[in-house]
């Protein structure tokens, strides 16, 4: 697992001060709206990012028509027909949604990517330990584009950099939402995207994003996003915790446990910790390997 290390390496303070206040009163369980001074950055043009996605390896580029329902299923999105450099630079009119994943790989986005996180490193260290794996994701998307319901396993926020997208969030660890045999799959191989019921709408939380705006996303929150009329830009800064491999691995040791019929209980959330489980499933992994 990697740490951050290093000095902050982006002579502008992105998190001011209101931003930090903002962040230390939701982190790590709830979803907030927070301020961000990134205006403007060479390594995030359209043109930058199509170099970029051009020059990531292919497992680590994710693009698909952007008309997509909230609930579509994996195996049923479909190709946008289009390269990932020209579904960049064509992103006003090429109707699609794209991720680029691990930016860290690149030195100059790593330089980015550390930058960031330094600033806030202090206040999410001293509730969740040892800040691990940082990795960095940038998503470009077409007018109406929408990213499906799902979850992430890591701690993140999501920085607008262009045009406007609505997100909406549901609390992380409830059934209602995702059911733990869902939590279970994901951890033992599955893929993130969740089963959609329409009648989750009225529970969700909808958070406007725009220029200037960024949102703290918990661990395996449930969420969607639905962008604006213009074409959209934005950064997720995403890190681990010695908590969040905790509950991803004692998530795993139950789906092992309910393949042997046994109906195991949910890991706690933060601050509970999920010690014993994790430590049996990594035993079992290492055993396996």
């Amino acid at each position: 697992m990697n740490q951050i290390s290093g000095q902050d390496m982006f002579q502008q303070q992105i998190f001011g001060a209101q931003s930090r206040r903002q962040f230390d009163a939701c982190y790590p369980e709830r979803a907030r709206v927070l301020d961000h001074g990134m205006s403007s950055h060479q390594l995030l043009t359209l043109d930058a990012l199509a170099r970029l996605g051009t020059a990531l390896p292919e497992t680590s580029v994710e693009y698909n028509p952007g008309d997509l329902p909230v609930g579509i299923r994996p195996e049923d999105v479909p190709d946008n027909g289009m390269t990932i450099g020209d579904t960049i630079r064509k992103i006003d009119q090429s109707a699609s949604w794209a991720v680029l994943k691990n930016i860290e790989q690149m030195p100059e986005y790593e330089a980015l990517l550390f930058s960031l996180l330094a600033e806030i490193r202090p206040i999410l260290e001293a509730k969740t330990g040892q800040m691990l794996k940082p990795q960095g994701f940038i998503f470009v998307s077409s007018p109406g584009a929408v990213t499906p319901y799902h979850f992430d396993p890591e701690h993140n926020i999501l920085l607008q950099l262009r045009g406007e997208k609505w997100m909406t969030t549901f609390p992380a660890g409830d059934a209602r939402f995702a059911a733990d045999e869902i939590h279970e799959g994901y951890h033992l191989g599955g893929h993130r995207n969740l089963v959609w019921q329409d009648d989750f709408e009225a529970e969700g939380t909808r958070h406007h994003l725009t220029p200037g705006k960024a949102i703290f996303v918990p661990v395996m929150a449930p969420h969607f996003v639905k962008v604006g009329p213009e074409p959209s830009i934005s950064l997720s800064i995403t890190w681990r915790s010695d908590w969040s491999f905790e509950e991803a691995d004692a998530r795993a040791f139950n789906g092992w446990l309910r393949k042997r019929g046994i109906l195991p209980r949910a890991p706690g959330r933060f601050p509970a910790r999920n010690r014993a489980k994790a430590l049996a499933w990594r035993v079992l992994r290492k055993m396996a390997g």
